[in-house]
């Protein structure tokens, strides 16, 4: 099977960006030819602002691109990932064209809100769920810019009014279920969901003995919940959480966390941390997709405390691969540090319940098994239209 993989790469390097390099990787390790199309979020500084917001309306650079990839390659299925802003919803036409199947994975909300995050002033927020996103244009909701929430905007509202969601795209992933509902009920058409995890290479069993104390990896942004974990380790008599990541909170992570604050790391750093941890710590006030931490975690006999919000209450099993708290609230995080630091051995047990729950949903092995199923599907499903 010869696969076109397209997506829009970010400006910072995040956990999307990472599930595209593995998936493709995993592609390839099964024999099949897999064909990158990228685009990348720097090249939008050396572009006019009307270009890129022309590109991100209807991108022309990315339909002759892909027409010429088609003609050369002849690929079997395309799977998108990231479409915004210089790919654009124009390569399911051109896919549409050419008798090509659409997979399209959906990494975060950006159909549904200008953030892609279900989020405003550090709150949930669903104003536009349901409606033309116009909501998050008076609220600034993209880059806290009324020119590009319009622009945004408007991409939004086009591709709906010409049906490029509802009939251009073959079969959409989803993450979770909780993410595949929410797609649902914003419009996107039931019958096209599968829904499949992201996943990690596998690792050796983990060694349970010699674990202490927590750990956060992630993007040090404001929706993830930093702030509140800040205030939970000042309730507790010493902190027992180290921080890793980079983002635009990285003074305050400094100033809140002080030596326990590690800074951006190597994945196989964090693994090494994670395999000397007792509990992966996740206090997100948003509706996470699908962590990769998560699974880095559970590979590696962790168990994670996260916030009981959207799919982390569906994906970590409260009391059997991890515990759960009320979101937003750093008391109850901090009882749950507390009971933690306090329980090593259920943590333990906890940690190889989560193990076990990495072999038998999230290996590689498994999720080739899942993607290839999916794409069969699209195929199918796509000849039946033609």
């Amino acid at each position: 099977m010869r696969i076109l993989i397209a997506h829009n790469a970010y400006q910072h390097r995040g956990g999307e960006d990472s599930v595209v390099d593995a998936e493709i990787a995993l592609l390839r390790s099964y024999g099949h030819e897999v064909e990158p199309y990228f685009r990348h979020n720097n090249d939008v500084a050396s572009s006019s602002m009307l270009a890129v917001a022309g590109q991100t309306l209807w991108s022309t650079q990315t339909t002759k691109d892909v027409e010429v990839r088609i003609a050369e390659f002849r690929p079997d299925v395309i799977h998108v990932h990231n479409t915004f802003p210089l790919v654009s919803p124009a390569i399911y036409w051109v896919a549409a064209k050419a008798g090509i199947p659409i997979v399209q994975t959906l990494h975060n909300f950006r159909f549904l809100c200008l953030s892609a995050l279900f989020m405003r002033d550090g709150q949930v927020c669903e104003d536009c769920f349901g409606h033309l996103p116009w909501r998050g244009v008076v609220h600034k909701c993209y880059r806290n810019s009324t020119a590009a929430s319009i622009v945004l905007a408007g991409m939004i509202t086009l591709h709906r009014g010409l049906g490029s969601y509802r009939n251009k795209v073959t079969r959409y992933i989803a993450l979770n279920d909780f993410c595949r509902n929410k797609f649902i009920a914003g419009g996107l058409p039931k019958d096209k969901f599968s829904v499949k995890p992201n996943f990690i290479d596998n690792l050796n069993t983990p060694d349970w003995e010699a674990r202490q104390g927590g750990l956060f990896v992630g993007r040090l942004s404001k929706e993830k919940g930093l702030d509140v974990l800040a205030e939970a380790v000042k309730l507790l008599p010493i902190n027992p959480v180290k921080i890793i990541g980079g983002g635009e909170l990285e003074s305050f992570a400094q100033f809140s966390f002080g030596t326990d604050y590690l800074g951006f790391q190597s994945l196989d750093t964090i693994l090494a941390k994670m395999r000397q941890s007792s509990y992966l710590v996740l206090p997100s006030i948003w509706y996470e997709n699908f962590p990769r931490t998560i699974v880095e975690a559970f590979a590696c006999g962790l168990p994670v405390i996260a916030s009981r919000i959207g799919a982390l209450a569906e994906i970590i099993e409260d009391g059997r691969t991890g515990l759960l708290f009320e979101s937003g609230n750093a008391q109850d995080l901090a009882e749950k540090l507390n009971w933690a630091e306090a329980h090593p051995d259920e943590m333990v047990k906890m940690g190889k319940s989560a193990r076990a729950e990495y072999e038998s949903r999230y290996t590689p092995e498994r999720n080739y098994a899942m993607l290839f199923e999916i794409y069969k599907e699209a195929i199918t499903a796509n000849r039946a239209e033609l």
